[in-house]
């Protein structure tokens, strides 16, 4: 165990503040809880008291039925047992944050998770130097390179329109995946109706009443067969080869994640149209990262922490990994 934030404990289920008796993103219920965002292996009920930006605590009461906590706007600070506290943007979803806390003089940023792509749906990342940095490492190898998003959207736009008489469905984690594609199709000048199933409605009527425009969102539950022909239609990754998707007309099926750059996951899926576009930094952007904020130290959890580590160590940057658990919720 590291001498430095000694102040801080990382466990399986969480990090423990020590001298504000708080957890960043517990992964059981506590008595207060500082959340970083709205998925579900960050966020969870249950808990006597959370403080979370005002994005996620409303993404939370629609998804865990949680109706109270603390909002905190990015920048803002708090004090909870002597730490000073404030969340900053970390560009992963809608409500996403950095946690940054500061005791006796030492500064410790808590990423949860982060992305440094553009987002029509979320402000972008924001650097917050600091003495020490727990950054997540979902695409932690050097292979992972996600391409320019605009490409990924222009492959399904190309689809679309190669395959009139066919439609596309494309598989979007519900919570920030599949609002991003939204937003990223109108984006790129594409203002027809996309079709939602069930599962993603609610997420995506959320995202409207916090104040983003996703166009013409329609159901496919109350719409025709033949009326799809040519459409693009977004559903849980779940849905793809299920039941629901025998009712569409001859579907392409696409999946939009980071994970589609290996292609052994794309055929595991039976997915025809694999789009890398991720919620998450990939390698380049995790290194550029550390660089930046240029912290005396590196924790690195859940994802492929020990190449990252490495890369820290060849690069005489001092690391460790937490290997903390029960962080595989998100099908990025």
């Amino acid at each position: 165990m590291t001498n430095a934030a000694h102040w801080i404990e990382p466990h399986p289920h969480g990090i423990y503040i020590k001298p504000a008796d708080a957890w960043i993103d517990p992964a059981k219920p506590v008595s207060r809880a500082l959340v970083t965002h709205g998925h579900a292996d960050h966020a969870r009920g249950g808990h006597e008291k959370v403080w979370a930006t005002p994005e996620t605590l409303a993404i939370m009461g629609l998804r865990y039925g949680t109706n109270s906590g603390q909002p905190v706007h990015y920048g803002d600070g708090f004090e909870i047992g002597g730490v000073k506290i404030s969340y900053h943007s970390a560009g992963h979803v809608l409500g996403s944050a950095q946690i940054l806390m500061e005791y006796q003089g030492e500064r410790v940023v808590a990423t949860g998770d982060y992305k440094r792509r553009s987002d029509p749906t979320c402000p972008p990342f924001e650097v917050v130097p600091c003495d020490i940095f727990i950054t997540e490492a979902t695409f932690g190898l050097p292979v992972f390179k996600h391409p320019n998003t605009a490409v990924e959207i222009e492959k399904l736009l190309t689809a679309k329109s190669a395959n009139p008489d066919r439609c596309i469905l494309v598989g979007a984690y519900a919570l920030g995946k599949a609002q991003r594609i939204i937003g990223e199709l109108r984006k790129a000048g594409y203002m027809d109706p996309i079709y939602l199933h069930g599962a993603l409605e609610k997420m995506c009527h959320l995202y409207q009443e916090l104040g983003f425009d996703l166009g013409e969102i329609r159901p496919v539950m109350d719409t025709e067969k033949e009326v799809m022909r040519g459409q693009i239609i977004l559903a849980p990754p779940s849905a793809l080869n299920d039941r629901w998707s025998r009712r569409l007309p001859e579907p392409i099926t696409a999946m939009a994640s980071g994970w589609m750059r290996v292609r052994q996951r794309a055929r595991q899926r039976n997915v025809e149209l694999p789009l890398i576009v991720s919620d998450h930094a990939d390698w380049d952007e995790l290194t550029r990262t550390i660089k930046e904020v240029s912290p005396s130290e590196t924790w690195v959890t859940h994802g492929r922490e020990d190449a990252l580590v490495h890369w820290c160590e060849l690069n005489q940057m001092k690391a460790r990994a937490l290997e903390m658990v029960g962080r595989e919720e998100e099908d990025d």
